[in-house]
Protein backbone atom coordinates (compact mmCIF):
# COMPACT_ATOMS: atom_id res chain seq x y z
CA UNK A 1 0.00 0.00 0.00
CA UNK A 2 1.09 3.08 -1.00
CA UNK A 3 0.97 6.20 1.11
CA UNK A 4 0.99 9.77 -0.24
CA UNK A 5 1.53 12.83 1.63
CA UNK A 6 -0.06 16.09 0.85
CA UNK A 7 0.80 19.47 3.10
CA UNK A 8 -1.32 21.04 4.80
CA UNK A 9 -0.30 23.75 6.98
CA UNK A 10 2.76 24.34 9.33
CA UNK A 11 2.64 23.82 12.98
CA UNK A 12 2.06 27.64 14.48
CA UNK A 13 2.02 27.01 18.27
CA UNK A 14 2.77 24.37 20.89
CA UNK A 15 1.36 24.02 24.31
CA UNK A 16 1.42 21.85 27.19
CA UNK A 17 -0.72 21.81 30.47
CA UNK A 18 1.50 20.41 33.28
CA UNK A 19 -1.21 20.59 35.62
CA UNK A 20 -4.78 19.90 34.80
CA UNK A 21 -6.90 23.39 34.60
CA UNK A 22 -3.81 25.54 35.51
CA UNK A 23 -2.42 27.82 32.62
CA UNK A 24 -0.38 25.95 29.66
CA UNK A 25 3.13 27.23 28.61
CA UNK A 26 3.79 27.49 25.26
CA UNK A 27 6.78 24.77 23.71
CA UNK A 28 9.25 25.31 20.96
CA UNK A 29 9.51 21.60 20.40
CA UNK A 30 8.04 18.77 22.27
CA UNK A 31 8.08 14.79 22.27
CA UNK A 32 4.71 13.45 21.17
CA UNK A 33 4.69 9.66 23.00
CA UNK A 34 1.65 7.30 23.18
CA UNK A 35 -0.18 9.37 26.24
CA UNK A 36 -0.01 12.62 24.65
CA UNK A 37 2.96 15.38 24.93
CA UNK A 38 5.62 14.80 27.13
CA UNK A 39 4.87 16.39 30.54
CA UNK A 40 1.23 17.31 29.70
CA UNK A 41 -1.52 17.13 32.25
CA UNK A 42 0.97 14.86 34.48
CA UNK A 43 -0.82 16.54 37.73
CA UNK A 44 -4.03 16.91 39.03
CA UNK A 45 -5.73 18.48 42.23
CA UNK A 46 -8.67 15.85 43.51
CA UNK A 47 -11.68 16.58 45.04
CA UNK A 48 -11.44 14.76 48.19
CA UNK A 49 -14.87 14.97 48.66
CA UNK A 50 -16.01 13.76 44.96
CA UNK A 51 -16.33 10.24 44.19
CA UNK A 52 -17.72 10.36 40.49
CA UNK A 53 -15.65 9.36 37.33
CA UNK A 54 -14.44 12.92 37.15
CA UNK A 55 -12.82 13.68 40.22
CA UNK A 56 -10.59 16.58 39.33
CA UNK A 57 -10.62 19.60 40.76
CA UNK A 58 -10.87 22.12 37.60
CA UNK A 59 -11.81 25.73 36.35
CA UNK A 60 -15.95 24.25 36.39
CA UNK A 61 -15.32 24.23 40.40
CA UNK A 62 -12.55 27.19 40.55
CA UNK A 63 -12.49 29.30 37.41
CA UNK A 64 -9.09 31.30 39.60
CA UNK A 65 -7.12 28.13 39.35
CA UNK A 66 -6.21 28.99 35.56
CA UNK A 67 -4.39 31.83 37.11
CA UNK A 68 -1.93 29.55 38.53
CA UNK A 69 1.49 28.75 36.14
CA UNK A 70 3.43 25.84 36.51
CA UNK A 71 6.57 25.04 35.30
CA UNK A 72 8.73 21.96 34.72
CA UNK A 73 12.15 23.65 36.60
CA UNK A 74 13.92 20.92 34.05
CA UNK A 75 12.54 21.36 30.78
CA UNK A 76 14.82 19.18 28.69
CA UNK A 77 14.31 16.09 31.58
CA UNK A 78 9.87 16.95 32.24
CA UNK A 79 10.03 12.58 33.34
CA UNK A 80 12.40 13.40 36.46
CA UNK A 81 11.35 17.45 36.64
CA UNK A 82 10.51 18.78 40.06
CA UNK A 83 7.37 21.22 39.28
CA UNK A 84 6.90 24.81 40.45
CA UNK A 85 3.60 26.72 40.65
CA UNK A 86 3.67 30.14 40.50
CA UNK A 87 0.76 31.71 41.89
CA UNK A 88 -1.57 34.41 41.24
CA UNK A 89 -0.23 37.35 43.56
CA UNK A 90 3.86 36.49 42.13
CA UNK A 91 4.67 33.57 44.94
CA UNK A 92 6.19 30.46 43.62
CA UNK A 93 5.90 27.49 45.53
CA UNK A 94 6.27 23.48 44.74
CA UNK A 95 3.67 21.93 43.22
CA UNK A 96 3.42 19.53 46.65
CA UNK A 97 3.45 22.65 48.74
CA UNK A 98 1.10 22.12 51.85
CA UNK A 99 0.56 26.09 51.41
CA UNK A 100 -0.64 25.74 47.77
CA UNK A 101 -2.82 22.59 48.24
CA UNK A 102 -4.55 24.59 50.94
CA UNK A 103 -4.97 27.76 49.20
CA UNK A 104 -6.76 25.74 46.53
CA UNK A 105 -8.74 23.65 49.32
CA UNK A 106 -9.82 27.24 51.36
CA UNK A 107 -10.63 28.61 47.81
CA UNK A 108 -12.61 25.43 47.07
CA UNK A 109 -14.32 25.33 50.53
CA UNK A 110 -13.24 21.41 50.79
CA UNK A 111 -10.37 19.08 51.07
CA UNK A 112 -8.13 18.53 48.12
CA UNK A 113 -5.13 16.29 46.94
CA UNK A 114 -2.17 16.58 44.65
CA UNK A 115 -1.91 13.30 42.34
CA UNK A 116 0.69 12.34 39.53
CA UNK A 117 -0.58 10.11 36.85
CA UNK A 118 2.08 9.22 34.55
CA UNK A 119 -0.69 8.28 32.15
CA UNK A 120 -2.05 12.26 32.30
CA UNK A 121 -5.09 13.21 33.33
CA UNK A 122 -6.53 13.58 30.28
CA UNK A 123 -10.74 13.57 30.05
CA UNK A 124 -10.64 11.52 26.44
CA UNK A 125 -7.94 11.25 24.38
CA UNK A 126 -4.16 12.49 24.89
CA UNK A 127 -3.70 15.07 21.65
CA UNK A 128 -5.74 18.12 20.55
CA UNK A 129 -5.48 19.51 17.81
CA UNK A 130 -7.06 23.08 15.96
CA UNK A 131 -6.10 25.50 13.21
CA UNK A 132 -5.95 28.73 13.11
CA UNK A 133 -8.60 29.30 10.44
CA UNK A 134 -11.17 27.57 13.49
CA UNK A 135 -9.97 30.11 15.87
CA UNK A 136 -10.20 33.50 13.62
CA UNK A 137 -13.99 32.30 12.91
CA UNK A 138 -14.79 31.83 16.74
CA UNK A 139 -13.15 35.03 17.06
CA UNK A 140 -15.30 36.69 14.63
CA UNK A 141 -18.61 35.04 15.56
CA UNK A 142 -18.23 34.90 19.36
CA UNK A 143 -15.21 37.95 19.69
CA UNK A 144 -18.22 40.31 19.83
CA UNK A 145 -19.48 38.81 23.25
CA UNK A 146 -15.85 38.82 24.65
CA UNK A 147 -15.07 42.01 23.66
CA UNK A 148 -11.89 41.07 21.35
CA UNK A 149 -10.41 37.98 19.91
CA UNK A 150 -10.46 34.82 21.29
CA UNK A 151 -7.26 33.14 22.36
CA UNK A 152 -6.70 29.84 21.66
CA UNK A 153 -5.68 29.18 25.05
CA UNK A 154 -9.30 28.84 25.85
CA UNK A 155 -9.92 26.02 23.95
CA UNK A 156 -6.31 24.17 26.06
CA UNK A 157 -5.25 22.84 22.57
CA UNK A 158 -1.90 21.29 22.37
CA UNK A 159 -1.30 21.53 18.65
CA UNK A 160 -2.37 24.91 16.32
CA UNK A 161 -1.91 24.31 12.72
CA UNK A 162 -1.70 27.57 10.56
CA UNK A 163 -3.26 25.47 7.31
CA UNK A 164 -2.41 26.62 3.43
CA UNK A 165 -6.79 26.19 3.53
CA UNK A 166 -8.01 28.92 5.56
CA UNK A 167 -11.75 27.23 5.41
CA UNK A 168 -12.63 27.19 9.64
CA UNK A 169 -12.76 23.68 10.91
CA UNK A 170 -10.49 22.43 8.17
CA UNK A 171 -9.26 20.22 10.77
CA UNK A 172 -12.73 18.04 10.84
CA UNK A 173 -11.68 17.39 6.80
CA UNK A 174 -8.36 15.12 8.33
CA UNK A 175 -10.38 13.36 10.40
CA UNK A 176 -9.92 9.19 10.09
CA UNK A 177 -6.07 10.29 8.50
CA UNK A 178 -2.96 10.75 9.50
CA UNK A 179 -0.94 13.95 10.22
CA UNK A 180 2.69 14.06 9.97
CA UNK A 181 5.18 16.89 10.81
CA UNK A 182 8.09 17.51 10.20
CA UNK A 183 9.99 16.29 7.68
CA UNK A 184 12.80 14.58 9.87
CA UNK A 185 12.58 10.84 10.10
CA UNK A 186 11.87 11.29 14.13
CA UNK A 187 8.67 13.36 13.56
CA UNK A 188 5.27 12.60 14.97
CA UNK A 189 2.66 11.02 13.44
CA UNK A 190 -0.85 11.20 14.59
CA UNK A 191 -4.12 9.56 13.61
CA UNK A 192 -7.02 11.97 13.49
CA UNK A 193 -9.98 10.20 15.40
CA UNK A 194 -12.68 12.22 16.24
CA UNK A 195 -14.16 15.75 16.96
CA UNK A 196 -14.06 17.33 20.63
CA UNK A 197 -17.23 17.56 22.57
CA UNK A 198 -16.94 20.75 24.26
CA UNK A 199 -17.91 22.03 28.19
CA UNK A 200 -17.75 25.30 29.85
CA UNK A 201 -14.36 25.69 30.46
CA UNK A 202 -14.28 27.09 27.26
CA UNK A 203 -16.63 29.91 28.74
CA UNK A 204 -13.11 30.81 31.13
CA UNK A 205 -10.74 33.58 29.95
CA UNK A 206 -7.35 32.01 30.07
CA UNK A 207 -6.55 35.57 31.34
CA UNK A 208 -9.04 37.11 33.36
CA UNK A 209 -10.76 33.70 34.80
CA UNK A 210 -13.96 36.11 33.65
CA UNK A 211 -16.65 33.97 32.10
CA UNK A 212 -18.58 34.56 28.99
CA UNK A 213 -21.75 31.98 28.59
CA UNK A 214 -21.46 32.74 24.88
CA UNK A 215 -18.89 30.81 23.99
CA UNK A 216 -20.10 27.72 24.49
CA UNK A 217 -23.07 28.57 23.70
CA UNK A 218 -21.96 29.69 20.27
CA UNK A 219 -20.06 26.40 19.98
CA UNK A 220 -23.34 24.77 20.85
CA UNK A 221 -25.68 26.34 18.51
CA UNK A 222 -23.43 26.35 15.43
CA UNK A 223 -21.27 23.44 15.84
CA UNK A 224 -23.18 20.72 17.40
CA UNK A 225 -21.19 21.59 20.87
CA UNK A 226 -17.64 20.81 18.78
CA UNK A 227 -14.24 22.25 18.17
CA UNK A 228 -11.09 21.20 17.30
CA UNK A 229 -10.27 17.06 17.18
CA UNK A 230 -8.63 14.39 19.28
CA UNK A 231 -5.65 12.66 17.89
CA UNK A 232 -3.95 9.54 18.97
CA UNK A 233 -0.22 8.56 18.52
CA UNK A 234 0.89 6.70 15.61
CA UNK A 235 4.39 7.00 15.59
CA UNK A 236 6.06 8.80 18.75
CA UNK A 237 8.61 11.43 17.89
CA UNK A 238 9.14 14.99 17.87
CA UNK A 239 6.95 18.07 16.59
CA UNK A 240 8.23 21.61 16.16
CA UNK A 241 6.73 24.95 15.80
CA UNK A 242 7.25 25.74 12.24
CA UNK A 243 6.90 22.26 11.30
CA UNK A 244 5.87 20.83 7.63
CA UNK A 245 2.08 19.03 8.42
CA UNK A 246 1.55 16.38 6.00
CA UNK A 247 -1.65 15.01 5.56
CA UNK A 248 -1.09 11.03 4.60
CA UNK A 249 -3.35 9.38 2.07
CA UNK A 250 -3.63 5.97 0.67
Amino acid sequence: MIEEFVEVGVVKELYRFPVKSMRGEALAEAHGYWHGLDGDRRYAFVRSDNRSGFPWLTGRHLPQLLQYTPRYTLPDDVADSPVEVELPDGRILPIDAPELNQELADAYGKPVNLIKIGRGAFDSQVISVMSTATVADLSETIGTAVGGKISPLRFRQNIIIDPFDDQPFVEERWLDSSLVFGNAPDGLRLRLNRRIQRCVMINIDPETSEKEPAVLKTVAQTRQNCAGVYGSTEHPGMIRVGDVVKLVRL
